[in-house]
């Protein structure tokens, strides 16, 4: 049975492709696939149980999701093309599918392990696309080839250790990096209680109270975080910091952060 913040998470989603009816019958279908669901629920227990980590599951993957979407819908308004509209080979819905897939799988491979988890995950995702873009376009062959190919991008670079050149894994890229708040640090922490190395990372994410994505002042894009004490300031410096300048995306992005009450530094 799906949690509380699973549900919430889709019906963000939902409402946010409500325009765009192939997007929305894709995320359908993925939200309501059994063994996507399993993988997810075990990646979960991989990461947290047996690594030590903090949330890699179903509700990190539909966040991913979620923020991407956001991202992407935010470019399109400001007149921004996708990879796929600039080449002239896929429509802006298109690369909207593309993100969904990668986001919602993208950490498949932690059902396996940590080192090198972007490229089991796309080999995990492989089938599960397949039949997800054969439902939504059993008829164009040209789609399910393209958007495929422009997901398992995305998939392998999320972890800024390949290069990547598309907007469209670039913003998978950024809205992995944007889910790092105290909620996903939470269980992970009650559950060690004995130090591990990498720890730093779990407690500096608890210092995280939100991640804000809004329409840009002077770049399309503001990410706008607000942390409860300073240590906050390794994750957005080690970890989203690093992403945004691994992505294709980040000429569309400024980045604000601080500690709640404080006046923000702006860092791109």
């Amino acid at each position: 049975m799906k949690s509380l913040k699973e549900v919430s998470t889709e019906n963000k989603i939902h409402e946010r492709l409500k325009d765009y009816p192939n997007c929305l019958k894709l995320a359908e279908y993925l939200f309501d696939d059994a063994e996507l669901q399993e993988m997810q629920d075990y990646a979960n227990n991989v990461s947290i149980k047996r690594l030590g980590f903090n949330d890699h599951g179903p509700v990190h993957m539909r966040q991913v999701v979620s923020n991407a979407i956001k991202m992407l819908k935010i470019l399109h308004e400001a007149g921004i093309q996708t990879s796929l509209e600039r080449e002239e080979i896929g429509t802006f819905e298109d690369s909207m599918c593309a993100v969904i897939l990668a986001g919602i799988m993208h950490d498949l491979g932690m059902t396996i392990g940590r080192q090198g988890h972007e490229e089991m995950s796309s080999l995990l995702a492989q089938p599960i696309i397949e039949r997800a873009l054969m439902n939504v376009f059993p008829n164009n062959l040209h789609k399910r080839v393209v958007i495929k190919a422009m997901a398992t991008e995305a998939i392998v670079g999320h972890m800024s250790s390949r290069k990547i050149h598309s907007i469209e894994a670039g913003i998978i890229l950024v809205a992995d990096g944007c889910d790092m708040t105290k909620g996903r640090a939470r269980i992970p922490l009650a559950l060690n209680k004995t130090p591990r190395v990498g720890d730093i990372h779990k407690y500096s994410a608890s210092a995280i109270n939100r991640i804000g994505i809004h329409r840009g002042e002077r770049k399309p894009i503001k990410i706008d975080v607000e942390m409860s004490g300073d240590v906050g300031f390794f994750q957005i410096e080690e970890v989203l910091l690093t992403k945004i300048d691994s992505s294709p995306a980040k000429e569309y992005i400024e980045l604000y952060a601080g500690v709640e009450g404080q006046e923000r530094k702006c860092y791109l």
